[in-house]
């Protein structure tokens, strides 16, 4: 569904993306790890066309969307939803209120219909019950739940979750990775994971993907991925300090 080609991207002189190359599948989980820093909240930003490449292309079903004028790259930005790393809920409304807002704005739904696909939503991520609680009522678990429901709601080909269970206790991790995989096998959605999680990228995978100085390192199914000989993948497994990796 989406190839990206030799991606590049410089800030002040400082290379960023230096040659980005990997397809995300159809219908199935990609995973992309790496280091803080690496460039990967910069790749999502590219591919939702926040930014623009200096050089390199992205290919949508074929279409090359850094090509795109505003009113088609409009068109595109509806097939994909997004789970960002703070949730991004607003504050001043409820969990109901939030799924909702994306169909006000964007659909000519009735109210009945809207609250229908509201619901539906809200108990796909085991909320019910929740509906009328406010951001601040809520645990760090269900505010992504609250995000993934929202992220969901406009019926999706692909869903991009960045970080997903950054700030999460192990349970509640892996509560959200259950349900990343169950979206994933109950709608054959295109899933985009971003994530320093190694276990539950692992376990939540169709091919994981490493990012490190700009690149794509190695890629591969977990059990392949977990038998890699590159040395930087080593090390990010292995939760290591020592190695080529160097954070300052």
């Amino acid at each position: 569904m989406i190839k990206i080609v030799d991606l590049y991207k410089s800030f002040n002189g400082q290379q960023v993306l230096k040659g980005i190359n990997i397809d995300i599948e159809n219908g199935r989980t990609t995973v992309i790890i790496g280091p803080s820093g690496c460039g990967k909240s910069v790749l999502i930003k590219h591919l939702l066309r926040l930014m623009l490449p200096d050089a390199g292309a992205i290919y949508l079903d074929g279409e090359d969307i850094i090509k795109l004028d505003t009113n088609s790259m409009n068109r595109v930005l509806k097939k994909f939803g997004v789970l960002f790393q703070s949730g991004a809920l607003f504050d001043s409304m409820t969990v109901e209120e939030n799924v909702a807002f994306p169909l006000h704005e964007h659909t000519k739904l009735s109210d009945r219909e809207i609250k229908e696909k509201v619901m539906e939503n809200i108990h796909l991520v085991g909320l019910t019950g929740a509906e009328k609680k406010y951001t601040s009522e809520l645990s760090g678990g269900m505010k992504k739940r609250a995000a993934i429901a929202r992220a969901m709601v406009m019926s999706p080909n692909i869903l991009i979750f960045d970080e997903p269970t950054t700030g999460l206790d192990p349970v509640t991790s892996d509560t959200i990775d259950n349900l990343i995989i169950e979206v994933n096998r109950r709608f054959d959605i295109t899933n985009l994971v971003i994530s320093h999680d190694i276990a539950g990228a692992l376990k939540i995978a169709s091919k994981v993907a490493m990012m490190y100085d700009g690149r794509i390192v190695e890629e591969g199914a977990p059990e392949e991925f977990r038998k890699s000989r590159n040395p930087a993948v080593r090390q990010f497994l292995a939760r290591k300090a020592e190695g080529v990796i160097k954070i300052g």
